[in-house]
């Protein structure tokens, strides 16, 4: 229960002059304030420097929910990735690696701008 009332809290990521409203966790209040920036410096506060591969990933996110309006799942990630990096790179194994707080589901979702998928806790 007290973790879910962590999530509950409002704080905010400074991109620019703006203060960007997110939940405790760091999930946007509002998805329309996402940004290139915004991934940038909550990536910088998660102690990630985002490479070319990173941007990858939060594209092919931002891209899925626009055309189908739900998260990625992880196999899909994992089919889609392998495809286009390799069966190496593609694997559940470098993802995690690439997001190493969560997963490219919890915090390649974070980064992407967009909520937490159903069942995060």
């Amino acid at each position: 229960m007290e973790r879910h009332l962590h999530n509950a809290l409002q704080r905010s990521i400074r991109v620019g002059e703006r203060e960007i409203a997110t939940d405790g966790e760091g999930y946007l209040r509002n998805l329309q304030d996402w940004s290139e920036d915004f991934a940038r410096a909550l990536a910088r506060e998660e102690g990630l420097t985002l490479t070319p591969e990173h941007w990858e990933v939060i594209r092919f996110l931002r891209e899925h929910y626009q055309h189908h309006g739900v998260q990625a799942q992880v196999r899909l990630m994992i089919l889609h990735f392998t495809k286009v990096m390799g069966p190496q790179r593609g694997s559940n194994h470098y993802l995690h690696e690439l997001f190493p707080i969560g997963g490219p589901q919890k915090q390649g979702n974070r980064l992407a701008g967009l909520l937490r998928t159903k069942g995060e806790h």
